[in-house]
C-alpha cells in the first residue's frame, strides 16, 4: 500500500470502522470472560438460573459503564 492510498478519505473511514469493530469485539470478549467466571457457578444447562441471569446482567452493565467512563476520561482534555 503506497502513501497516497493512506490519504484516501474513503480508505481512512473504512480503517476507522474496522478499528471500531475490533474494539467492540475485544470488549465483548473481555466482558464475557469476566462476567462468565464471576456469575456462572453451576453446571451449564439449557438456561441460566435466576441468580446467574441477574449477576450476568449486572456485571455486563457495570463493565460497560466502567468502560464508557474510562474512555470519556481518556478522551477529555485535562
Amino acid at each position: 500500500m503506497d502513501a497516497s492510498a493512506l490519504s484516501n478519505p474513503r480508505l481512512q473511514a473504512m480503517l476507522e470502522e474496522e478499528k471500531r469493530k475490533a474494539m467492540a469485539n475485544e470488549i465483548v470478549a473481555k466482558l464475557t470472560d469476566v462476567c462468565w467466571d464471576k456469575c456462572v457457578t453451576g453446571s451449564i444447562g439449557s438456561s441460566f438460573s435466576n441468580s446467574e441471569a441477574s449477576c450476568l446482567s449486572n456485571c455486563a452493565k457495570r463493565f460497560l459503564e466502567l468502560k464508557m467512563l474510562t474512555m470519556q476520561r481518556i478522551s477529555s482534555p485535562r
